[in-house]
């Protein structure tokens, strides 16, 4: 017999995150560091499995309706799976060709080491307002400064932390960013008022955030663990390091500027760094393609090699080797494992119901401006663990929470600004997340272990909450400040 579909329950619909989040906490414990190596995958498809079994036994929800889902989620991100293989071409290509290493030893000899983490920050928040992308600013710049950071002794886990900190202040901050632009899109608001009102909240956060990178490198700086005069010889034996080859960044940086779609972007700065390192590392090209000199069997086969496959360079430095190791395309398979089936989880929550039967449930009590800012962080963090895309997040976090904010008379940008402040900074600390993984593959360091230390992105929610409840540029539509305090919901609501 066919069942009639039923709306799920929030107690019901509650079980499989409570589920991932018990075999999550699991397989870290099990696993650490190598939790996303195939733990996590498998516990996105169990939940996921639970999830399907429960729609379709109790509501009545069709294997069609679920697979239509999934396939939807998966299409919405296929664009960011073809860039995880790009990113991962380029962390191969930058390295062989000597680029990051020509970042590397310039950034030894011009940032002083006691305000590396707080220097380092700045850097990643300009590049990333200029380029308005976290992920090309990490994937480039940020790889360059996690080998200083190395070698000047700091814990791998905080330069990573300052990294992503400034360049998510340059992706939330920018008018090239697809975040800002979404956000302000979804939230019917114009592009630069959303940028300006975003400021009451975000530089407050950025600020603290500063000092507390600071106090971080005065505090972990020290002398006897700098490694950086070491590095620079090692790295000037291994590589021909040339003002030119910062020609391939400034290619990457002026595409990205004039709007130059980012697969495009990626594929071109590839493809400049592939004939960069043709010009400047012929020898070490010969090498990882398997000759002696760089005839075409060489050149061709080290050229692939660099962009698909693992690299490992004998530098005559044990620090230094598995530093200028890189695993190209082949690198990237874990995480595009991982944001499959957790696009899979994503799909069936929200085709089943169980995503909007948890999302009304928590919007009931919403009746006052810091309600409405709350329930706004609290849906953008929720919807970037349940989905496992940042995109997404944004959209079904504005659309969700837009009718509280009307009803009580509060503008949009409140809306906007409270949708960035969660779903686009907080989707990086998720390891499932598309962000986490993308930002975990590039830098080398596990999301949970960078995660504590990425203080932008942890303040800017609680920031945005904070300045709700002071009630501080907090607007009505028709522009005088509305109180904080509990608003009636009128009697005649649609």
């Amino acid at each position: 017999m066919e069942k009639t579909r039923k709306e799920p329950s929030f107690a019901v619909s509650i079980i499989p995150i409570v589920l991932l989040a018990v075999l999550l906490g699991i397989v870290i414990m099990l696993k650490g560091a190598d939790a996303l190596d195939g733990g996590s995958q498998l516990a996105l498809i169990l939940t996921t499995a639970v999830a399907a079994g429960l729609s379709m036994l109790l509501y009545g929800v069709s294997w069609e309706q679920l697979e239509g889902a999934i396939a939807k989620n998966i299409f919405s991100s296929s664009g960011s799976i073809l860039i995880f293989l790009f990113i991962g071409a380029i962390a191969g290509t930058w390295m062989i060709s000597g680029v990051v290493p020509t970042l590397i030893c310039y950034g030894l000899q011009i940032l002083h080491p006691s305000v590396f983490l707080v220097t380092a920050c700045i850097i990643c928040a300009v590049v990333s307002v200029v380029t308005g992308s976290s992920w090309t600013t990490c994937a480039t710049i940020g790889v360059a400064l996690m080998g200083i950071g190395y070698s000047n002794g700091f814990p791998e886990w905080w330069t990573a932390g300052a990294v992503i900190s400034g360049a998510y202040f340059g992706d939330k901050m920018s008018a090239l960013s697809d975040t800002t632009v979404l956000a302000a899109s979804t939230a019917k608001v114009p592009l630069f008022a959303h940028i300006r009102y975003m400021m009451y909240t975000t530089v407050p956060s950025f600020v603290v955030a500063l000092v507390i990178y600071t106090v971080a490198g005065l505090c972990l700086y020290d002398s006897s663990n700098a490694m950086s005069s070491e590095l620079i010889v090692a790295l000037q034996g291994s590589f021909n390091i040339s003002p030119w080859l910062l020609i391939v960044p400034l290619i990457t940086f002026a595409l990205i500027a004039f709007k130059v779609p980012a697969l495009v972007t990626l594929f071109l700065s590839m493809l400049s760094a592939c004939v960069a390192m043709l010009i400047f590392q012929p020898s070490l090209v010969a090498q990882i393609g398997g000759g002696d000199v760089l005839d075409f069997r060489a050149a061709a086969l080290g050229v692939m090699t660099a962009c698909c496959n693992s690299t490992a360079i004998d530098t005559g430095n044990e620090v230094l080797n598995s530093l200028v190791a890189t695993r190209g395309m082949g690198g990237a398979m874990n995480v595009i494992w991982l944001v499959l089936t957790a696009m899979c989880f994503g799909g069936v929550m929200v085709g089943s119901g169980m995503m909007g039967a948890i999302t009304r449930t928590l919007l009931k009590g919403v009746k006052s401006v810091v309600g409405a800012v709350s329930s706004t962080v609290f849906s953008g963090i929720f919807f970037n663990c349940c989905t496992g895309d940042q995109f997404m997040s944004i959209i079904l976090a504005c659309d969700l929470n837009k009718g509280s904010f009307d009803r009580l008379g509060v503008d949009r940008r409140v809306l906007s600004r409270a949708t960035e402040d969660s779903a686009t900074v907080v989707s990086v600390l998720i390891p499932w997340n598309t962000c986490g993984v993308v930002q975990s593959m590039v830098l080398g360091v596990p999301t949970l272990l960078f995660a504590p230390f990425c203080f932008f992105n942890i303040l800017s929610p609680l920031m945005s909450i904070l300045i709700a409840k002071l009630n501080y540029k907090i607007l009505r539509t028709d522009g005088v400040t509305v109180p904080s305090e509990v608003v009636d919901e009128p009697e005649n609501v649609d």
